[in-house]
C-alpha cells in the first residue's frame, strides 16, 4: 500500500498517461499535477464548446485529488480523495476512468 503523495500521484498519473494518444490533450504536467482534455470542437447541453474537460489528478494538502467529468458536478462531489492507494483502489480508479472514456466515445466527445 502507498501512503506517500508523490508515489500516488505518479502511479496514477502513469495510469492516465495512455489516454493522452486518444485524442485528449495534456495541458498540465508537472510533478504535481496531470490533467487531461478534448479539444474536440462539439456541442453538449446546447453549449458550444472548444474543450471539454476529462480528468485530472493532483497533490494537495494532506492527499491526492482525483476529479473525473462530469464538470458541471459540484467540486466536492466529483473530487475523490486519495490518502492511500493499494492495488484494489489503483482498479477501482482504472474502471472509473475507462468508463468515463467510454462515455466520451459513444458522445463523440473525443
Amino acid at each position: 500500500m502507498k501512503t506517500d503523495q508523490i508515489e500516488i500521484f505518479q502511479t496514477i498519473r502513469a495510469a492516465l498517461q495512455p489516454y493522452a494518444t486518444l485524442g485528449f490533450t495534456n495541458r498540465t504536467n508537472s510533478e504535481e499535477k496531470y490533467d487531461l482534455w478534448s479539444e474536440k470542437n462539439l456541442e453538449i447541453d446546447g453549449e458550444q464548446r472548444t474543450e471539454t474537460f476529462f480528468v485530472s489528478v493532483d497533490i494537495k494538502e494532506g492527499h491526492v485529488s482525483l476529479e473525473l467529468l462530469p464538470e458541471h458536478l459540484p467540486q466536492h462531489e466529483r473530487e475523490t480523495v486519495i490518502r492511500e492507494l493499494d492495488d484494489l483502489t489503483l482498479n477501482l480508479i482504472e474502471d472509473r476512468v475507462a468508463a468515463a472514456y467510454k462515455i466520451f466515445k459513444e458522445q463523440e466527445w473525443v
